[in-house]
């Protein structure tokens, strides 16, 4: 198989990070193409906060914050040509399957916490879910914690 356009899925987090080192060697290893996306999922942000701020401050300041991650990624990778950044509203999982339906990847890289089973039933997985749900292959790299 040839994989020509790898998408990764980042965020602030130490997970995201692991993810986008994996997915930049992978990319290198096989002169194919990068794009990074991140997720702002609105329910999440304004749900999450007690401080009286209104939501659509909320969110601009959280779209504002992922757009850093993602320059910052996309600088660190120095890929030719240079990497794509897309930033996404919504949930995690169904936005990452559509940008990669959309571009399109041949592959998707994602972080995971590495939770079990139990944290799985409790709280729900953006790999999981992407897992499930993408039209192309995904590498799920576990954390390096």
């Amino acid at each position: 198989m040839n994989f020509k356009r790898i998408l990764i899925a980042v965020d602030d987090s130490v997970y995201g990070a692991h993810a986008a080192n994996t997915g930049i060697a992978m990319a290198g290893a096989m002169g194919a193409e990068v794009a990074f996306v991140s997720v702002v999922d609105p329910s999440f942000v304004t749900a999450n906060s007690d401080s009286g701020v209104p939501a659509d401050q909320l969110l601009a300041s959280a779209e504002r914050e992922v757009k850093q991650v993602l320059v910052a990624y996309r600088e660190r990778a120095k890929t030719s040509p240079p990497a794509l950044e897309f930033l996404e509203k919504g949930k995690p999982a169904e936005r990452i399957v559509a940008v990669a339906k959309a571009w399109p990847a041949d592959m998707i890289v994602i972080g995971t916490h590495g939770r079990g089973t139990v944290g799985r039933l409790l709280l729900g997985s953006v790999a999981e879910g992407v897992l499930h749900h993408a039209h192309c292959p995904v590498v799920i790299v576990r954390g390096e914690v």
